[in-house]
């Protein structure tokens, strides 16, 4: 079972916000996340998309997100 529940892509764009990451450049649902120190990532889904755990965890590979951010 995975610590990370799963969560609409508006919520964890807001937790991705919250914890440093800023909007780069966006076209469509494609934004580049950009943040001093990691590499740019692109967060590609629609607001009202549910993402998973699998995915959720995947993001925070890349990101830093953790649990708690959401």
């Amino acid at each position: 079972m995975s610590q990370w529940p799963s969560a609409k892509a508006r919520r964890v764009l807001a937790a991705l916000l919250r914890i440093g990451w800023q909007v780069k450049r966006q076209t469509g649902s494609h934004r580049v996340l950009v943040r001093a120190g990691w590499a740019d990532y692109v967060f590609a889904f629609h607001d009202e998309e549910e993402i998973g755990p699998r995915m959720l965890a995947r993001i925070a590979k890349h990101t830093g997100l953790t649990p708690g951010d959401l």
